[in-house]
């Protein structure tokens, strides 16, 4: 049922004046029911004696009505007869207005009419004086009502948004605003994040072209620097041959918003055209922009955003880089062709494993529970056992044999001695000395070492050739030596081998054998997975990282 409230009256009330509110207490619901009782009434003065009227139900104005019908003739009426432009949806109160939608309360008659889009009926309540910025203008403690800009923005009404913005309507009123409260359902977005949420790029145009006001609040010396700090960031970051605007510090916050919004939304192209008018990036937004251009096959913007990753700063670095951002681009290497592409993620990598040193791989100590003085070593003296190694005889010792390795004697260690699987001479001596401390060991004989020290399980020699090769790791060497790492179970030499892969990538890229590693199927074929396991050193690399950040101990990846 339809009721007209607090009415104030001029003069006697009249016979037709009667019937009117007679009609309209009895009329159907339909939105429209009080004004087209007041119309049908054929009483103009009415209009002039109602200070305002509300539907009980919606809190709403027989001028809120009329606007968001689009009816032009009825508002001009409404106007004419001195309606109040600028009053607001009303709040539930003690059981009135209880069908209000919670995200309708606070809005104006403007606010319906840009709603709905009715571009002539917004001319004539600003024509008439209504405030552009909608119950904005009044806000009190508990307002939190979108402007009429926000709405249009969100609508991506061009038209409409010019409109605004020439009578005056600000795009960033809702940031400058300090009430604290936000709506439930738009969270305090700017205009500019609703153009940017819903690929509106000619409405955000269209926003930027509004100049920048100078922020009213007096801020304190942190802003101050701040906001110093922010604006020289912006300035050198997207310098041009015309020289770009300056960004306020409220403006940049605003636009970074909008940046934001347009990456959760897939809007990568508004992302990267806000990039380039100087807003520095967040890492999330540099994520999820990768991720949309890579789903998208536009490697053209994959290749600018990872070409720009250096420009995020390292504040910025946290375990959604750990978590999301190395796994997406390590996706990348593995699919991409692009020969651009994949330098530039090598450059990426190497960058976030940081100049520090490789962690260099720890001594073994260990004493071996048996030696023999090195007098013995290959002497017929007292031997017990007699291998036949290359043509030549070698003299050995049995007690030797079943104490120092960890698997205990067999007969398969005695057919690898027999057959030269490895340098017996240097094995031997390392039995007879009981450490390597005394050892001179070739550069070309390491690798064969190592796989003999494997095969016995003698712990410490492996760790001591391990050590030894790392020592000696270069460009040309590195494959091989991760290959062999790999293959005779040596951890610690194949992980030192990754580090040295992620700071030398770019290098490493120029080298057939290490494509070959990462890209070729014989690498699948002997159980290798070399991209895996790059991912998850420099993930652990990187973790590291944050968590002595997190400590406050100053760790820098470059």
């Amino acid at each position: 049922m339809c009721t007209i409230i607090s009415p104030h009256f001029i003069g006697e009330e009249t016979e037709a004046q009667r019937g009117c509110f007679t009609q309209s207490s009895t009329m159907s619901k339909k939105p429209g029911s009080v004004t087209q009782a007041l119309i049908h009434c054929g009483i103009s003065q009415l209009f002039i004696q109602c200070h305002y009227c509300i539907h009980v139900g919606t809190g709403m104005t027989p001028l809120m009505y009329a606007c968001a019908a689009g009816d032009e003739a009825m508002v001009q009426m409404l106007i004419d007869a001195g309606a109040n432009l600028d009053i607001q949806v009303s709040k539930p109160h003690r059981g009135l207005h209880p069908s209000i939608h919670p995200d309708s309360r606070h809005w104006t008659s403007l606010t319906f009419a840009v709603l709905h889009g009715h571009i002539s009926v917004v001319q004539l309540l600003l024509d008439a004086g209504a405030h552009v910025e909608g119950s904005a203008v009044n806000s009190g403690e508990d307002s939190y009502a979108e402007t009429p800009l926000q709405l249009a923005s969100a609508a991506g009404n061009y038209e409409l948004v010019s409109l605004l913005l020439s009578r005056g309507a600000d795009p960033l009123l809702s940031m400058l605003e300090a009430n604290g409260l936000v709506s439930s359902l738009h969270e305090d977005m700017n205009c500019f994040s609703h153009s940017a949420a819903h690929g509106h790029r000619n409405v955000l145009r269209k926003l930027l072209t509004q100049p920048q006001q100078a922020k009213a609040d007096v801020l304190s010396l942190e802003e101050i620097l701040a906001e110093g700090v922010e604006e020289s960031d912006a300035s050198s970051q997207g310098s041009g041959s015309e020289g770009p605007v300056r960004l306020s510090r409220t403006r940049t916050k605003a636009l970074q918003e909008a940046m934001y919004y347009s990456a959760e939304h897939g809007y990568v192209d508004i992302t990267m055209e806000l990039r380039a008018l100087g807003v520095p990036w967040k890492l999330h937004i540099w994520i999820e922009s990768l991720r949309t251009s890579f789903s998208q096959s536009r490697y053209s913007v994959v290749q600018s955003l990872l070409r720009d990753f250096s420009s995020i700063k390292e504040e910025e670095y946290n375990e959604e880089l750990v978590t999301e951002g190395l796994q997406l681009m390590f996706d990348i290497l593995k699919t991409s062709k692009n020969d651009s592409v994949i330098q530039q993620l090598a450059t990426i990598f190497t960058h976030c494993y940081g100049s520090s040193p490789i962690p260099s791989i720890p001594e073994l100590r260990k004493t071996l529970p048996a030696r023999l003085d090195p007098h013995f070593l290959n002497n017929k003296e007292m031997s017990d056992v007699t291998f036949l190694v290359e043509g030549k005889l070698f003299y050995a010792h049995k007690v030797l044999l079943v104490t120092a390795s960890n698997s205990g004697p067999g007969p398969w260690v005695f057919k690898a001695l027999t057959q030269g699987l490895f340098p017996p001479q240097m094995m031997m001596q390392y039995l007879y000395y009981g450490g390597t401390e005394s050892m001179e060991i070739p550069t070309a004989d390491i690798l064969e070492l190592l796989s003999a020290a494997s095969l016995f399980q003698l712990d410490a020699l492996q760790r001591h050739c391990e050590i030894l090769c790392s020592q000696t790791l270069s460009v040309e060497s590195a494959v091989n030596t991760y290959k062999y790492a790999k293959i005779h179970n040596a951890p610690e030499l194949a992980l030192f081998c990754e580090g040295f892969f992620l700071k030398h990538m770019k290098a490493l890229l120029e080298q057939d054998a290490f494509r070959q590693l990462i890209y070729g199927r014989s690498s699948k074929v002997q159980g290798l997975d070399p991209l895996q396991d790059l991912q998850s050193t420099l993930a652990e690399r990187v973790h590291s990282c944050l968590s002595l950040v997190s400590k406050g101990d100053p760790v820098l990846l470059t």
